[in-house]
């Protein structure tokens, strides 16, 4: 692409357009003196011009063909605007797709001449299917690039919304139209047409229609449903089509006059200024006019004057509007009027905000010849503790198990069985929780819908449940037995003066380990919210002291490429953060993690070192005290300063299978604590819930 104008890229667009970390590229920049000079930028982030860092790659023979999609995208990014990058990728879509894309783009007004130019160049580069996966690819980064500024719906979450949808559905067939009020860059439409699209049958066609305030949203939400139906087995002569129009669909909806199955929606949460006063007498507030400060339950109402009929809505909101004081009164509306069906607590970290355990609401409009069951009670479902344990720590949510339990214990109550929970298949896992809730039993003062609320009693009196945690709790203290009998046996002799001591410095120097420091997560790295095919953990010194567990994830190929400029801990490598709150030490057994800042991954060599030894060494508390900086609160520990003993391989071993035992006794005793703090609770609320049956067992004398 020659013709394509030059731009400039950072030292980390040019390690991902060579496949290479950035570290190799800075190491490239330091030894070769042929290197292209930086145009821009400053010292510590230059910028280079792109022609030329691609005829150096080629001359030094670094590539043997320079990646076309990631040269392409800085190419879009220094076009600059973000809403004229976004609409230009749209534009190239078009263009890809003969100038007629299957979906037209909202307000497409001409862009300018530099940028017409560049998507003229792209789109006339390949076929269709090279088109569109150009298109994802420069979606995704554009998207990844304002992330700050775009929530984008996760595709195992809209996909589990469109399946809820159906299992609530009670038209004839399938839905053939389904709307989005706020559908961003299109990831729930595109989910439910990949779910009903061909599948109706109907002369009347299916139609996706959707709208967003952000016409650059928009615009690529059409052009991504225009590549899904060019590849759709019903072609959009037999009726398949799309709508999308750039609006807000609460001050002046486009689709006013359209009516859906099936609504799907992740609205933009808190937002003062929704329209408020110039929106008071509106006639879609059929359950009362939403408080200035609820600007959510407008939106659930806008979804339930869209659809037809008996049609079924699912939007995610925030936790806080099934209990905010100002919004009981349209709460208790649509309770009595049997538009709510269900509220389902998701696993903190299903979707942004990611710190936040969100809430799916599910909601039929009501219908001339309603069934049977409307109205008289509502599915409350807590999946927050969907995740998995692993050494004792939570795990991310398992999307498969997740959309497992969800829909079975959906599907229970719409077949006419009772609430309950749902055990996972390990016995270590915690269950997840649902209640039918009778509408009478909400309605009082508050009207408050945390699922939580009215789960955790089934909870904590399910004697099935708590005969398998006193089980899981015989089994922990037999361990835990085992494992004290075995270190009690362990024989220390006398201190006779000092042992022999070496330090990680040291035992780098003699090249007897390797040293490598974990940094931050910046720009060249795309960080994702889930783990995806493969995807590495990022584990960081706020996850470690939060709870142990990774926050976000980087793909299997960014983390390949990165080797080099980023630390991978691999299994058998010795683990050790750096802060004296969260100092710990540990030998990687799961897999690989990359490594955030202040944490260090120390790689023995096998015929030197045996990693269980060195490991053990390093969690002494003496040995990190006398490591630690103490200049501050919070307190570094120089790992370099820290100490191991000095001994032959095979004296190693011995002392590295006690310290397996002690790093053993020490996770039991956590489990232990952890199960038994939850019996604790569990008998505590099944008490104060006055369920004793019989009287309790006397203590032995």
């Amino acid at each position: 692409m020659s013709d394509l104008a030059d731009v400039s890229v950072s030292l980390a667009e040019i390690a991902r357009i060579a496949g290479v970390g950035r570290a190799a590229v800075s190491n490239w920049r330091r030894r070769l003196d042929t290197f292209p000079a930086p145009v821009g930028g400053s010292d510590a982030s230059p910028l280079f011009p792109l022609t030329e860092v691609e005829q150096w790659l080629r001359e030094q023979g670094k590539v043997s063909d320079v990646r076309s999609l990631e040269r392409i995208w800085p190419q879009f990014e220094a076009l600059g605007d973000r809403t004229l990058v976004g609409r230009a990728i749209a534009e190239m879509a078009a263009s890809s797709l003969g100038g007629q894309p299957v979906v037209p783009a909202p307000n497409r007004a001409p862009i300018p001449e530099a940028a017409r130019q560049l998507v003229h160049a792209v789109a006339c580069s390949g076929g269709r299917e090279d088109a569109q996966e150009m298109f994802d690819f420069l979606l995704s980064r554009w998207l990844d690039a304002n992330v700050r500024q775009i929530s984008v719906t996760p595709a195992p979450l809209a996909e589990l919304m469109a399946e809820i949808a159906e299992a609530f559905y009670h038209g004839p067939g399938t839905p053939t139209s389904v709307l989005d009020p706020a559908c961003g860059a299109g990831g729930l439409l595109l989910a439910a047409g990949q779910r009903w699209a061909g599948a109706s049958g109907d002369s009347s066609g299916f139609l996706l229609a959707g709208t967003d305030r952000d016409p650059a949203l928009a615009s690529l939400a059409a052009a991504r449903l225009s590549f899904f139906f060019a590849g759709c087995r019903v072609p959009p002569a037999d009726g398949v089509r799309g709508d999308i129009r750039a609006g807000d669909s609460l001050r002046d909806d486009p689709h006013s006059q359209l009516h859906a199955d099936v609504i799907l929606s992740n609205p933009p949460f808190g937002q003062r200024d929704w329209g408020h006063e110039e929106l008071a007498t509106d006639p879609r507030w059929t359950y009362g006019l939403p408080p200035r400060t609820e600007p959510e339950l407008a939106w659930i109402q806008q979804a339930v004057a869209r659809l037809k009929p008996g049609g079924i809505a699912v939007l995610l909101m925030p936790p806080a509007v099934a209990s905010r004081r100002a919004g009981r009164r349209i709460r208790g509306a649509l309770l009595r009027a049997g538009v709510l069906r269900s509220v389902i607590a998701l696993p903190a970290g299903s979707a942004a905000p990611y710190s936040v355990s969100l809430h799916m609401w599910v909601l039929r409009s009501p219908a001339p010849d309603a069934v049977a069951d409307a109205g008289d009670h509502v599915v409350l479902l807590d999946a927050t503790a969907s995740h998995s344990r692993a050494g004792g720590r939570m795990q991310p949510a398992d999307w498969p198990l997740l959309r497992e339990h969800v829909l079975s214990a959906l599907r229970s109550d719409l077949t006419g069985r009772e609430g309950g929970q749902y055990e996972r298949g390990s016995a270590s896992a915690p269950p997840l929780r649902w209640a039918a809730v009778p509408v009478m039993s909400l309605l009082d003062e508050q009207v408050d819908l945390t699922p939580a609320r009215y789960t955790a009693i089934e909870r904590s009196v399910s004697g099935l449940q708590f005969r398998g945690s006193w089980q899981r709790f015989d089994d922990l203290t037999q361990v835990l037995r085992e494992l004290a009998t075995q270190m009690s046996r362990l024989d220390l002799a006398d201190q006779e003066g000092k042992a022999l001591v070496t330090t990680v410095g040291d035992l780098d120097r003699a090249q007897a380990l390797a040293i490598s420091s974990g940094r931050e997560s910046d720009g060249d790295l795309t960080l994702l919210a889930s783990p995806q095919g493969g995807a590495v953990p990022l584990l960081t010194v706020p996850d470690l002291l939060r709870d142990g567990n990774p926050s976000s994830w980087i793909s299997a190929e960014q983390a390949a490429r990165a080797k080099g400029s980023l630390a991978i801990g691999e299994p058998g490598d010795v683990i050790v953060v750096g802060v004296e709150r969260a100092y710990r030490a540990w030998v990687q057994a799961d897999g690989p993690v990359a490594l955030g800042p202040r944490i260090y991954s120390l790689r023995p060599d096998p015929a030197l070192l045996d990693p269980w030894f060195v490991a053990g060494c390093l969690r002494a508390p003496a040995n990190m005290r006398q490591a630690g900086t103490h200049t501050s609160s919070a307190s570094r520990i120089d790992v370099r300063k820290l100490q191991v003993l000095q001994l032959l391989i095979a004296d190693q071993r011995r002392y590295a299978q006690a310290f397996r035992q002690l790093a053993a006794m020490e996770e039991a005793l956590f489990d232990v604590r952890t199960l038994g703090a939850d019996l604790v609770r569990g008998l505590s609320d099944g008490l104060a819930a006055g369920r004793l049956r019989g009287e309790p067992v006397p203590p032995a004398e």
